[in-house]
């Protein structure tokens, strides 16, 4: 499987039109189609159902347009890099980021790196723990910002002394937006969303101890983002972290924390004996250093 001939098959999958695949391809239509037939015939599957306005996949077609964006993902990926090789300190650092307060950490510390490397560009992906750690896993991102706790045993990383602290998003409206805090005794009966990570649900229920059993959870999420609307909306209230989005005190939001209090700790991560590029292992140096500072 040719690399060249993927890059074909990502170009019609994605304009749907061999005809115009080809003028941007800058090849012709017969030799395009041949291609593409080559590589169904190699792979022993149909890729691609040719209708009389637009292509479209069939299954195998849309798995291997995944594989295929990830492959040359990394194939674009590794050769900037011996690209960047050429320069002192340049080219693009690949950083995944959960949603929290230490989005802002981020923010300061790749303004300063910025400031000091200006050839330097960035990558942003936002996503949960476990989109970021898969990533990572594949090579698509170098770096990640965390929320503890995570399984170490394939990552070298740092901690940050930021904490991210757990409550509860509601309407200001509601009789839980009266309180400084809430417990667990607080929320039983509540219509509860809550995060669909397993790890997190973990450390949640251990916070509830014996009230877990007796929470009405109406919805689960992935990211914070996907469910304020359903908040402002009435649908729950849904337990968080305070740095998600920025949340502050509004209108038609407010935060409460939890008490007891839980507290989970952020980390920046890479690939343990992963070969970092020159540009990332700086970055990397540069976090240490500004912590020690």
């Amino acid at each position: 499987m040719e690399l060249r001939v993927l890059r074909y098959f990502l170009t019609v999958a994605r304009v749907e039109s061999i005809t115009h695949a080809a003028n941007i391809l800058h090849v012709t239509q017969p030799t395009l189609s041949r291609q593409l037939a080559d590589l169904e015939k190699e792979l022993g599957t149909q890729l691609l159902i040719r209708g009389k306005r637009k292509i479209s996949l069939t299954d195998a077609g849309m798995l291997l347009r995944q594989r295929a964006e990830e492959i040359l993902t990394i194939v674009d990926k590794t050769e900037k890099e011996f690209k960047d090789q050429k320069n002192l300190v340049a080219g693009t650092i690949f950083i995944g980021s959960v949603e929290s307060l230490t989005s802002q950490v981020l923010a300061k510390l790749l303004k300063a790196f910025y400031v000091e490397y200006p050839q330097v560009s960035y990558h942003i992906f936002s996503g949960t723990g476990d989109d970021i750690k898969e990533r990572i896993d594949k090579g698509l991102l170098e770096v990640g910002i965390l929320l503890e706790p995570i399984n170490f045993e394939k990552y070298d990383f740092i901690r940050l002394p930021q904490k991210e602290r757990w409550g509860i998003l509601t309407k200001a409206s509601a009789p839980l937006a009266k309180k400084e805090n809430v417990t667990p005794q607080d929320l039983v009966g509540v219509p509860l969303i809550i995060s669909s990570r397993p790890v997190v649900q973990h450390e949640i229920a251990n916070w509830f101890a014996d009230e877990y059993v007796n929470l009405h959870i109406v919805a689960t999420y992935n990211l914070i983002s996907n469910i304020v609307n359903l908040v402002e909306n009435g649908m729950g209230t849904a337990i968080c972290i305070e740095g998600a989005l920025g949340i502050r005190d509004s209108d038609q939001l407010c935060f409460r924390p939890f008490y007891p209090e839980l507290n989970f700790g952020t980390i920046i991560v890479w690939k343990k004996h992963k070969i970092l590029s020159q540009t990332s292992a700086r970055f990397i140096q540069f976090i240490r250093d500004a912590l020690q500072a």
